[in-house]
């Protein structure tokens, strides 16, 4: 293979500009100039001694300037690329789609000294004009029509991931792997339709494409899941990361002068689905956001499945939850919806005593138990895939994994972890500072950080409930014996018992009632609902004032939801509990050195 950079590359390259398998062109080797990173992708130059090109490596290229392989001054050969336009100037932009090293980094610039040419005009021969008539110029065209499907074994089809905004005409090849539902909106602007969808192509980079009114309309019916198909004429911009379903810089609109074909006839593909997993115990910045999350786990427990009514419309839909671990030694709690929860929830209750390993796509974290996950729709799972991530954690599992103590995600929420999207160490206020606020959740829950302790409870009220050990729903007593639960519609023979009760706690600033469910309130009380029962039932009640007394006067840091709840037809502020965790006070310490060195003087 040559070592020096091939003469007139730049020529070479801007007189091909779309080449394709058919193309017989020679190597072209040009050198790095002014390599600099921007995102996961790269921009540079490329120079062939006479002339120089700005150019982009796309992110699946990027180990190779990250590993050295690709550095400034060096020498690569570009096997395949796209010379596209830079709108509203004069100038060309390569993306290079596949390339190769060819030589480290040479001293200096390569450079080429051009000879000066004597100056002259020249005149081209007179060429031959032959007059043709309309119908020989329309046969002529017939003539060299190929078939379809010809056409479609020829076209240059584009991979995703060398798409850019800046990109002229391109043809992608995807099949589609999520379609949205038709939605109506209304704004400043008038009324009108959109809908989504996913695709991939067969190297399995995604890109999310979005279509309004009248080409929602028109495509709506055309895309149908799983089918592959060609797709030209889009626009591509950055991609808005607060709403982005999938791991691309850019996202697509298609218009209604788009072009969207199905593939027929042709080979199909199917991609292979690409993870971007997050560890168990690093799920905290993503509880309440919009961004989806990507989960590997060994399965600890299914449940069996139930039945839940939706508020909106009354509907029951099926649910089960999982709990999985991984080599964080965390656990967390994954509800199964819908279809996933019938069918393939079914397959891992059977396969439970196998520990199997699951592999979950789009999955949204919220703060119920302080953090847990849920699929949606477009969620997809893969039980036991072959894969480096799924065989590291079976290994993991049957050395160290199944004899490890293993603890829920949410129930120690430590200063580096995060709860409705903030961390327990900067997004903190004081109990005066919400009570004083008597609109705060007026519109819509809203989510604080506190430290506080609790200064009082009344030991006469409720403290706990008769639960269904199955769903936790509340159970009624039947005359006789057993316990009816409405959810499961079943009786069992015995139940469990459930904190739900009230408290004050105070700061500094003053005093608030919370309210707290379950394993919140035992991590406050100190034992569960079931043994504080215990003491409760005991003819010397001493033993159930000591533990509530205990108890209170101890600091702790609240993730709260403060809410508006209405009372006998008026409106009152309602502050829950979501997740308790114990005061780090190596990290409050330095919070208030922050704080107090921010003070001016």
């Amino acid at each position: 293979m040559t070592k020096s950079v091939t003469p007139d590359a730049i020529s070479i390259i801007m007189s091909n500009p779309t080449p394709d398998s058919s193309t017989d062109l020679p190597q072209i080797v040009v050198q790095v100039l002014d390599i600099k990173s921007t995102g996961n992708r790269y921009m540079l130059s490329v120079n062939d001694g006479k002339k120089k090109l700005k150019a982009m490596l796309p992110s699946d290229l990027s180990s190779e300037v990250i590993n050295g392989n690709i550095q400034n001054l060096g020498l690569i050969r570009v096997i395949d690329y796209t010379l596209n336009d830079i709108p509203n100037r004069n100038e060309k932009f390569l993306i290079v789609t596949k390339c190769e090293s060819v030589s480290p980094p040479l001293e200096a610039e390569f450079k080429v000294e051009v000879k000066a040419e004597n100056a002259g005009i020249f005149l081209k021969p007179k060429q031959e004009v032959v007059t043709k008539s309309a119908a020989q110029i329309i046969h002529e065209q017939n003539g060299n029509m190929a078939p379809s499907a010809r056409m479609s074994m020829t076209r240059r089809v584009h991979p995703l991931a060398s798409l850019n905004p800046y990109q002229g005409n391109w043809t992608i090849k995807v099949r589609l792997t999520s379609k949205g539902n038709m939605r109506n909106y209304k704004n400043a602007r008038g009324e009108g339709c959109v809908f989504n969808v996913e695709l991939t192509d067969e190297d399995g980079t995604q890109i999310q494409a979005t279509m309004f009114n009248e080409a929602a309309r028109r495509f709506y019916d055309v895309f149908e899941m799983g089918k592959v198909y060609y797709i030209s004429k889009g626009t591509l911009k950055v991609a808005n990361k607060q709403f982005k379903t999938v791991q691309n810089d850019y996202e697509m609109t298609l218009n209604e002068n788009s072009l969207v074909e199905e593939a027929v006839n042709e080979a199909a593909f199917i991609p292979e689905t690409m993870f971007n997993f997050v560890p168990i115990d690093q799920l905290g910045p993503y509880v309440n956001q919009k961004e989806l999350i990507d989960v590997i786990g060994v399965v600890q427990s299914v449940s069996p499945t139930m039945s839940i009514r939706r508020k909106i419309d009354n509907e029951s839909i099926p649910k089960r939850d999982i709990t999985i671990a991984d080599d964080t030694k965390k656990t967390v709690v994954i509800s199964l919806w819908n279809a996933l929860a019938t069918d393939l929830g079914q397959k891992l209750l059977d396969m439970a005593d196998e520990s199997p390993v699951v592999a979950i796509k789009s999955l949204r974290v919220s703060d119920f138990q302080g953090v847990s996950l849920s699929t949606i729709n477009k969620s997809i799972i893969e039980i036991n895939p072959n894969s480096p991530d799924s065989q590291k954690l079976k290994s993991w599992f049957q050395s160290e994994g199944k004899e490890s103590s293993l603890e829920a995600v949410g129930s120690n929420l430590s200063s580096s972890m995060q709860s409705g999207g903030r961390s327990m160490y900067t997004d903190r206020v004081t109990l005066d500072q919400i009570t004083s606020d008597p609109s705060l959740g007026e519109d819509k829950p809203v989510y604080y950080t506190t430290r506080a302790c609790m200064s009082m409870i009344r030991s006469d009220q409720a403290m706990y409930y008769q639960a269904c050990k199955v769903c936790k729903k509340k159970v009624t007593q039947e005359i006789g014996s057993g316990y009816w639960c409405q959810e499961c519609q079943k009786t069992y023979p015995d139940c469990s018992l459930r904190y739900i009760m009230s408290a004050k706690f105070s700061d500094a600033s003053g005093g608030a009632w919370f309210s707290l469910f379950s394993d919140e309130a035992e991590k406050i009380i100190g034992c569960s609902a079931d043994k504080l029962h215990e003491l409760k039932s005991q003819d010397d009640a001493s033993d159930f004032q000591t533990q509530l007394k205990k108890v209170t006067w101890v600091s702790y840091l609240f993730r709260v939801m403060v809410a508006q709840k209405e009372y006998n037809n008026e409106k009152r502020q309602r502050i829950t509990v979501k997740s308790v965790a114990s005061v780090d006070f190596a990290a409050e310490s330095k919070l208030l050195l922050e704080e107090i060195s921010s003070k001016k003087v």
